[in-house]
């Protein structure tokens, strides 16, 4: 389990030559991420690879679990600007759809995967800064997927229960329990399941 460092707000980039420097970041991550996975990726080697300072590289990101988080937290805000709600369908076939393409993603680069969950349950709220909370950002977009603009306490609940059903049969295949076949079968059902009362 990687440790979490000391509550601090991690810095937030401001200028574009920080915006830069943040992106390579993030990219170097999600690189060594995918080729070592959570423990054997080193903060130093990030540093190296994407060209900035260590001391910049801790100024943005306090400790690994930030960093997956930060690599987490891109790729949902990617998925929401590249993904698109089908005209036709119910609201549990936009959802499933959304977490089908988000799940092969995933998929893709297990190790990277792997380690942006584990850093993702290693986070706790007294830790994370909204910057690097991932839950709000994916609520939301599976809301706006579902066509849900004014949700009800019920609805952001059931929500809830479909991200936590989603990300444990993620886990499950990701750690070879089951085929990804199987695993987008069950996230099919889980979303007619959990969302059948919703309006077409």
């Amino acid at each position: 389990m990687p440790r979490i460092a000391e509550v601090r707000a991690p810095a937030r980039p401001s200028s574009a030559e920080q915006k830069e420097r943040y992106r390579r970041i993030l990219q170097a991550a999600g690189r060594l991420g995918a080729e070592h996975g959570l423990e054997r990726m080193q903060m130093h080697d990030v540093a190296k690879e994407s060209g900035v300072a260590i001391a910049t590289l801790y100024r943005y990101f306090p400790s690994k679990t930030h960093l997956f988080l930060g690599v987490m937290r891109a790729q949902v805000e990617r998925l929401a600007e590249t993904s698109k709600r089908p005209e036709n369908g119910t609201p549990a076939e936009a959802v499933a759809a959304l977490l089908l393409e988000a799940g092969r993603r995933l998929c893709e680069r297990p190790r990277l995967a792997l380690a942006m969950m584990q850093s993702n349950n290693a986070a706790h709220a007294d830790t994370m800064t909204g910057s690097t909370r991932i839950d709000d950002v994916f609520q939301d977009l599976l809301l706006r997927t579902a066509g849900i603009t004014d949700p009800t306490d019920d609805q952001l609940r059931i929500m809830r229960l479909v991200e936590q059903g989603w990300y444990g049969v993620l886990i499950g295949t990701l750690n070879g329990r089951w085929s990804l076949s199987e695993a987008e079968a069950d996230v099919r059902r889980l979303c007619e399941l959990l969302l059948a009362h919703e309006a077409h």
